[in-house]
């Protein structure tokens, strides 16, 4: 198992103005951070390459949706235009070294049209992430897709949707971002959402259920744990929370509060806790 954190605690941006936390981040005991990428022009491939090699980490990439794009919109323009987006995203991802780029990359989070899903969409989704099939070989990036919650999506909320979509897509790059926080909201039993999804289960954040520090809350991570190690899972567990004041991205994550003494202590914390419960529950 290796264990990440998102950058998106101190930074709502990752780049060389915050390379300096990397030594603190490897010296805590992470394997690695998880850096943003939302638009190709401002993320410096290359640079974080070497920083994360410089620090004797790795790297996975998180990415959403800019507004005006969407692979599952009526305008077969904006979903070509999307599918290049993401493909462009995916040769960054690969040049800074990560292997991963996860994310709900369907539609830009919180659009909310007020109804369901329709079966169009569906298949536009099937369609698009089909197509990323040869960027991704040719990268070897895995492609997780994210169920959220209902109030920052329609489209995919449940980890059963999420792996019935993967199936239809089946393509062996294409897998599951399974979220603790959305999780929480959404499904009856953590675990067995888990062993629900199995093997399409690619990439896991590991976040309370307030976005505080993993242990604070009353998510069962017991039970999380024991589904991990029911489907085998050896990828990564990373912390994603958000800085407390970094202004629009605080906003769009409902941050409204200090989740701990600092954001550092999420991490900090955070990761004792998971690496103990980890290694108790695997002993």
């Amino acid at each position: 198992m290796r264990f990440g954190v998102n950058t998106f605690l101190w930074s709502a941006h990752f780049g060389p103005d915050d390379f300096h936390v990397l030594p603190e981040v490897k010296a805590h005991g992470f394997d690695g951070i998880e850096a943003p990428l939302i638009r190709p022009k401002d993320f410096d491939a290359l640079a974080i390459r070497r920083a994360i090699t410089e620090n004797d980490l790795l790297c996975t990439v998180c990415s959403v949706l800019p507004r005006g794009l969407s692979i599952i919109s009526e305008d077969s323009s904006i979903r070509a235009k999307t599918v290049s987006h993401l493909s462009e995203c995916i040769r960054l991802a690969a040049e800074a070294g990560a292997k991963i780029i996860a994310g709900p990359l369907y539609c830009p989070v919180g659009y909310i049209p007020g109804r369901r899903r329709t079966e169009e969409e569906w298949k536009w989704a099937i369609d698009g992430f089909r197509q990323l099939g040869p960027v991704l070989e040719s990268c070897t990036v895995d492609f997780c897709i994210e169920p959220l919650n209902r109030f920052e999506t329609f489209f995919l909320n449940t980890t059963e949707d999420a792996h019935i979509l993967c199936e239809e897509i089946a393509h062996p790059r294409i897998g599951i971002l399974w979220d603790s926080f959305h999780a929480n909201i959404e499904e009856k039993e953590l675990g067995a959402s888990l062993v629900t999804a199995g093997r399409y289960v690619k990439h896991v954040h590991t976040c309370e259920n307030d976005r505080g520090i993993p242990g604070s809350g009353h998510v069962n991570w017991n039970q999380v744990f024991r589904a991990l190690r029911a489907i085998q899972y050896d990828g990564w567990l990373t912390i994603e929370s958000f800085g407390f004041a970094l202004g629009d991205l605080a906003a769009a994550a409902s941050i409204w509060r200090d989740l701990a003494d600092e954001p550092s202590q999420i991490a900090w914390d955070g990761l004792a806790f998971l690496r103990s419960l980890h290694e108790t529950i695997t002993a």
